[in-house]
């Protein structure tokens, strides 16, 4: 069968292998979709955390049974799923309470270990997400939504709060959707005109700023200078990570969702001032998986997948979906 494979940064290779065996508490899917996130752009790049060669990429995954077991889940063959990508332990301390998606001994798919850009995969039984009534597409993207829906539980917003959502990448653009349907006002930052512009007019922000105008200024002027009572940060980039703090109001919550290499510093009477709630936000549940699911159709799916692309074209355009003048929100790649 077929597979993609990262071999080392900034390669590619579509290769053959034998499809894989069934075992037992497992089952065999056939991959009909696969995301692109900022993770597979960055293990590309060569800068992703946690990450080695060679890799196969692909953790956004709409997916099909082709057989499994015995299961006390009443999934069967044919069965639609969406999978759980991040595959913990069960055992420690996170997992004990629940937080299994920062399971200290936690495995991405696509990341820690080999993800879905490839024809067939076995999966754990537990890992799947049966799902009816949603297209292959709409099933890829319940993951980098959920994501968005994580952090938003983390910070515990509550209707008619007014948030700072920076970086309108697919995660940033989910978390803007997402704390609308919970019933927040939002303004959007970036650096990107054309991902402002599409976080305003097809995702629907409340307010639209862009880097260059003075968006602390602005989000005083937004809040008649209470500032946002919550702050997600969805970049990754240093500069954006320690200088969101100024967006949030005293007594607020700051939101690390995107995840840099590097370290980060804060002046600290700043953040003493406002009494910070400092939080990451890291993965996700299945309460989040589920929570976007029931909401997918409040979700402008198809205009959000702004590129698609079948696997064995993949490669030849996978460069270009790491610049911005392309306008890349969501990337799709098909397996069928």
């Amino acid at each position: 069968m077929k597979y993609i494979v990262c071999e080392t940064p900034g390669k590619f290779a579509l290769k053959d292998k034998p499809k894989p065996e069934l075992t037992d508490g497992h089952a065999l899917l056939k991959i009909h979709k696969v995301g692109i996130c900022g993770t597979d752009l960055h293990a590309y790049a060569g800068n992703q955390a946690f990450f080695q060669y060679p890799r196969i990429l692909g953790h956004e995954l709409a997916a099909e049974v082709i057989a499994i077991g015995e299961n006390d889940r009443g999934i069967k063959p044919g069965d639609q799923v969406i999978v759980m990508p991040y595959v913990s332990c069960g055992d420690c301390i996170a997992c004990r309470k629940g937080k299994t998606n920062c399971c200290a001994n936690i495995r991405v798919l696509g990341v820690h270990a080999d993800g879905g850009m490839q024809e067939e995969i076995v999966v754990r039984n537990d890992l799947l997400i049966p799902v009816d009534g949603l297209t292959h597409e709409e099933m890829a993207i319940v993951e980098p939504l959920a994501i968005g829906a994580h952090a938003l539980r983390r910070a515990s917003l509550k209707p008619g709060e007014i948030v700072v959502v920076v970086g309108c990448g697919p995660i940033g653009l989910g978390l803007i959707k997402l704390a609308q349907i919970s019933g927040a006002r939002v303004i959007a930052i970036d650096a990107v005109a054309s991902r402002l512009q599409f976080a305003k007019d097809v995702i629907g922000a409340d307010h639209a700023l862009h880097v260059s105008e003075d968006p602390v200024k602005r989000v005083a002027g937004i809040t008649d200078d209470d500032m946002a009572t919550a702050v997600f940060d969805a970049t990754g980039n240093k500069k954006a990570l320690e200088s969101g703090i100024d967006y949030m109001a005293h007594g607020g919550r700051y939101v690390l969702v995107g995840l840099s290499k590097e370290d980060l510093v804060y002046n600290h009477p700043k953040i003493h001032a406002k009494e910070t709630t400092l939080m990451c936000s890291r993965n996700a549940t299945f309460e989040d998986f589920e929570n976007v699911i029931a909401h997918l159709k409040e979700f402008p799916a198809d205009s959000f997948i702004t590129h698609r692309v079948h696997y064995t074209e993949m490669i030849g355009n996978f460069d270009s979906w790491l610049k911005p003048e392309t306008n890349v929100v969501k990337a799709m790649v098909d397996f069928n």
